[in-house]
């Protein structure tokens, strides 16, 4: 294990890419470990991905693909702004309220930042936002959307632990709501502060029923994923399909908008995107083998046992572990790894499954906009046009407060669980 883990941290301080530096870090077990034969590497590649669940994945990365290529986006952003924009620091606001109605789309939070960072970042500059500003307000909205369903990320938790999706998928509607208001709360301080602008007359009645009526097309979709996953008409894997089709049907019949030179484009995009996921999640899988083998999960369940008895201590230590390999590791990655070790210790301590995966899967996209690995930082710096590392110092406020939530969804487990009782999940 000395030489895994000491290939794994070499390979990274290079910047390798991880699906790579866990595929290579387990192959070098394999090899000077001579009583496992090499065929288990071929096997354990196959298997990782071999889950009718992970179906899911590059159909809803090509629907979010599909749906930022129609208008939709700039529908959300005007209904955000008829919402919210007399609000102080308006398009700050808008811009966190749009992250929330446009997590239902594509469940991706680099998706997120590009789409609506491309919009709301000039705007927000040419208002007199610092680029930093707006760069860090579009990356720490961002993560709402791989918590508010549809999600890939709860796609690959629900396939690394055999939770359930549709209770993973309403479980995560509470925390992404409270980031979203919490974000909202610092922005509005800022916006006092520093005077930020707002639009000071109400919008006409008229406007504001041509932007509600334009928007319902995007904001019906996650309805339709969502409801049909929770009613039973579809399983999860099929709701990604549809939403395909209603993309489809939007992009090219209702707007208008939709060629079929994008259509093929999006189908490419997705193609690459998905995997690039789905090698992550297979290599993940190869090196979670090593682990087992090496009986890892074990021995850490048992100096986490002899650490400390309390669950709310144990709670603790997670969270600041878990926000540390946020920083250092991808997200997906992350899960695959470790959901499969830490949640039968959580359950050791009497800790209810799916609030746990709430704490790891909320935990853990806030690694999205932490450095040195934080990609959504990366993907906003050249829209705002300033260095990641200004984005990320002007982002700590807002990071505060999502680890604040953080800190509510963790030791008040009522406030997050209370929908998935009511819907018959608990």
């Amino acid at each position: 294990m000395a030489l895994v883990f000491s290939s794994f941290i070499i390979l990274m301080l290079l910047n390798v890419p991880i699906a790579f530096v866990l595929g290579i870090s387990s192959l070098m077990y394999f090899l000077f470990f001579g009583n496992i034969p090499l065929a288990v590497i071929g096997q354990k590649l196959y298997t990782g991905t071999d889950n009718y669940v992970l179906l899911a994945i590059p159909f809803f990365v090509l629907a979010g693909e599909l749906m930022n290529r129609t208008r939709i986006t700039d529908d959300l952003v005007s209904f955000a702004k008829a919402l919210v924009g007399r609000i102080p620091g308006a398009l700050a606001q808008v811009n966190i309220v749009t992250s929330i109605f446009f997590a239902g789309l594509t469940g991706a939070a680099v998706a997120d930042t590009a789409a609506i960072g491309s919009l709301l970042i000039p705007a927000m500059k040419k208002e007199g936002y610092s680029p930093e500003y707006a760069a860090a307000v579009t990356t720490t909205s961002s993560i709402i959307g791989p918590i508010i369903p549809p999600s890939i990320i709860v796609v690959i938790y629900a396939t690394a632990t055999m939770e359930s999706v549709g209770a993973l998928f309403i479980g995560g509607f509470v925390p992404g709501l409270l980031i979203g208001l919490g974000l909202m709360l610092v922005a509005l301080l800022f916006a006092l502060k520093y005077k930020h602008p707002r639009r000071k007359t109400r919008m006409p009645a008229r406007e504001l029923y041509v932007t509600t009526k334009n928007s319902l097309l995007g904001l019906l979709c996650p309805l339709i994923i969502v409801g049909g996953i929770l009613s039973g008409v579809f399983t999860p894997t099929e709701a990604a399909a549809v939403a395909c089709a209603y993309a489809l049907i939007v992009g090219v019949f209702v707007f208008r908008n939709l060629s079929l030179k994008d259509i093929i484009a999006s189908f490419g995009k997705s193609a690459i995107t998905s995997g690039v996921i789905l090698l992550i999640i297979t290599t993940a899988t190869l090196f979670s083998t090593v682990l087992t083998i090496e009986k890892i999960p074990e021995a850490l369940a048992e100096f986490m046992v002899n650490l400390t008895t309390n669950k709310y201590m144990f709670l603790l230590i997670i969270n600041v572990f878990l926000l540390f390999m946020g920083m250092i590791l991808e997200t997906g990655a992350n899960v695959i790894l470790l959901a499969p070790i830490l949640l039968p210790i959580a359950q050791l301590y009497g800790i209810n499954s799916l609030h746990f995966a709430l704490i790891m899967l909320v935990n853990l996209n806030i690694g999205l906009t932490t450095p040195p690995l934080g990609v959504c930082l990366f993907t906003a710096a050249p829209i705002a046009g300033v260095r990641f590392e200004k984005i990320a110092r002007a982002a700590m406020p807002f990071i505060g407060i999502e680890i604040v939530v953080l800190l509510m969804i963790t030791y008040l487990p009522d406030m997050v669980l209370f929908l998935p009782r009511i819907t018959g999940y608990l």
